[in-house]
């Protein structure tokens, strides 16, 4: 896995800036504000992605803000310039879903993620503007969705690992009714400045745990869990070295604006004294196609490759995470050509470990 691939598998889209929610973790700069993305910019996206879908599958994300903020009527008007091959996504706090956003969802054919953090007691964070409570109304958009049979995924934040959570979550979301789970351990990133330096042995016995729920009852598609058991049944059989993708899917995030940062969504709304604003680019006066081909050429991509290409040589899990996310690098490191963070530590060393301690407590004995 070397450089950057000039096609993404997935363009994700900031439809507004604008989130009416006010989440303690959060890492948006400009959730309060309402800069909605111009019509002239999805055109703009949609005459590169058009192409890349009729080759293969191609998503496009729209991910705020809160991306229904936007309205159904300007969404629609996003949505209207991208082909029939185009798969949609969005992912929302739920609390604006209502009967007339699934039938919005179900014309458009959209995906919808819902991010919550399980049952009452544990999204205390996750407040209004105002700062109540926000965790009825998900469950109000929840309903919705679930009435109208529409399948939808879940994403949860994990603030404070400890013993007993993996099993609250999982259960919680086996009755949430979500088929598909992602569990992020909460990251130092953007505005949320507070430490995610977690105890070791609390977060490897976290997804240890997670691992055993998951094993009882798998009916949840849990994209960390099921990752690292494909990971770790492919270094058993030695073909670990086709898991990876041969070049960096650069992921390109268009910002309401029309600016294209690649690697890192968490990038977006930033300047820094060194790297400007990390975009490589605008859709309104180059075509993404164009934009991406450059983007190894923009400073700090280039000091993040020497990062990947230093965490190659020195981190014996580099099979298994590829060398790490842009965004934690700059948010915890202050640069990008760094190697290990707390989000590695976190996300991904403890993570396949806690795979393989759960795989050691439960081998079945010597015959």
């Amino acid at each position: 896995m070397r450089g950057i691939a000039a096609v993404p598998s997935y363009v994700v889209m900031q439809p507004t800036t604008l989130c009416n929610l006010d989440c303690v973790y959060c890492y948006l700069p400009l959730r309060a504000a309402d800069r909605r993305m111009p019509l002239t910019v999805a055109e703009a996206v949609a005459a590169s992605v058009n192409p890349w879908a009729a080759s293969g599958r191609f998503s496009v994300v729209w991910h705020g803000g809160e991306p229904l903020a936007a309205g159904r009527e300007h969404l629609a008007a996003l949505l209207a310039p991208f082909g029939p091959a185009v798969e949609h996504h969005v992912q929302t706090n739920a609390t604006l879903i209502d009967d007339a956003w699934c039938a919005f969802f179900a014309k458009h054919g959209i995906r919808v993620s819902v991010s919550v953090d399980g049952p009452r007691a544990r999204n205390g964070e996750r407040v209004t503007r105002g700062g109540r409570p926000a965790y009825d109304r998900i469950l109000a958009g929840v309903a919705a969705l679930r009435r109208h049979g529409l399948p939808f995924s879940a994403l949860a934040v994990v603030s404070r690992p400890e013993p007993g959570l993996a099993t609250e979550l999982y259960d919680y979301f086996l009755d949430l009714g979500c088929d598909v789970l992602g569990i992020n351990i909460e990251e130092t990133e953007g505005v949320n400045t507070r430490t995610n330096a977690r105890d070791a042995a609390a977060v490897t016995g976290f997804w240890a745990e997670l691992v055993g729920a998951w094993r009882r009852d798998p009916r949840i598609h849990l994209r960390e869990i099921e990752w690292s058991l494909r990971y770790a049944g492919a270094v058993l059989a030695g073909t670990a070295d086709d898991l990876l993708p041969r070049q960096l899917d650069p992921i390109p995030t268009v910002s309401h604006d029309g600016s294209v940062v690649v690697l890192s969504p968490e990038l977006a709304g930033f300047t820094d004294p060194r790297y400007g604003d990390f975009s490589s680019g605008n859709v309104l006066t180059a075509p993404l196609a164009e934009i991406l081909a450059g983007a190894g050429r923009t400073p700090w991509v280039g000091e993040f490759l020497t990062g990947v290409e230093a965490c190659r040589s020195s981190c014996p899990y580099f099979g298994f995470c590829g060398g790490g996310h842009a965004a934690n690098r700059y948010f915890e490191l202050g640069r990008f050509d760094g190697t290990e963070t707390e989000h590695c530590r976190n996300s991904k060393i403890r993570l396949l470990e806690g795979v393989l301690e759960h795989a050691r407590d439960h081998e079945s004995p010597a015959a």
